[in-house]
């Protein structure tokens, strides 16, 4: 997969991008990663992206022709998914990130300031949002969605077990998870996860995922049921 990310601070992404999971991706070829500063494309002689408001009102605006020329001199952005980091747009879920891995291509425009213009929204496909909060920029909600996508991918995790049990994966929130010491201040880990038997385990781990799904996400809870019961 390639991922290209539009954003006026490069700097806010590229350390990010080194470290953990995200590397090792890159260093074993599952993605590519590249950042674009739009500010580079910028045709103002002082390099400026953004401007004050038609009608009026607090804050700047970004401008258009920056962000779609720089879209525009990314190879194959045609055919390329291309994505509207804002908190307009539809709330980011973990289906949503199964579905972005079925692209080759994705690219990412991160806001910044007040807004953008919208006739900049005619050149994206979608709009994602990763919560009903407003950040300064969109560099922290990208980061999000691409952590969240590549770790999905083919091979990236070395154990390909290791999200299947991932809170939202099916569903419910994850169960509970312990490990060395047995017993930390009085509390003990429970018996069932030292009983060697794999069948309780699982239908130990299975309850408690339901359990906790129905006392904290309720929303969910509900969708699992009803999906259960068709």
């Amino acid at each position: 997969m390639r991922i290209d990310v539009l954003t006026l601070f490069p700097q806010m992404i590229e350390p990010v991008l080194k470290h953990s999971i995200l590397k090792r991706a890159q260093e074993d070829k599952h993605v590519d990663i590249r950042i674009h500063d739009f500010r580079d494309y910028s045709e103002d002689k002082h390099m400026r992206v953004d401007d004050t408001p038609y009608g009026g009102g607090a804050g700047m605006v970004l401008k258009a022709q920056p962000v779609v020329d720089t879209l525009r001199s990314i190879e194959n952005s045609d055919h390329a998914l291309k994505i509207l980091m804002t908190p307009q747009g539809k709330p980011y879920t973990h289906e949503r990130a199964q579905t972005l891995i079925k692209n080759d291509h994705l690219i990412i425009l991160c806001g910044h300031y007040e807004g953008f213009d919208e006739r900049i929204r005619a050149y994206f496909d979608i709009e994602i949002s990763i919560g009903d909060f407003v950040l300064t920029g969109g560099e922290i909600a990208a980061l999000a969605l691409i952590d969240s996508v590549v770790r999905l991918l083919p091979d990236v995790l070395h154990n390909s077990e290791s999200n299947k049990d991932d809170s939202f994966a099916s569903g419910l929130l994850e169960y509970p998870q312990y490990t060395r010491p047995r017993i930390f201040e009085g509390n003990s880990v429970p018996d069932v996860l030292l009983s060697g038997h794999h069948e309780n385990i699982e239908a130990w781990r299975r309850e408690k995922a339901l359990e906790r799904t129905k006392e904290r996400r309720p929303d969910l809870y509900e969708k699992y049921i009803k999906k259960q019961d068709k």
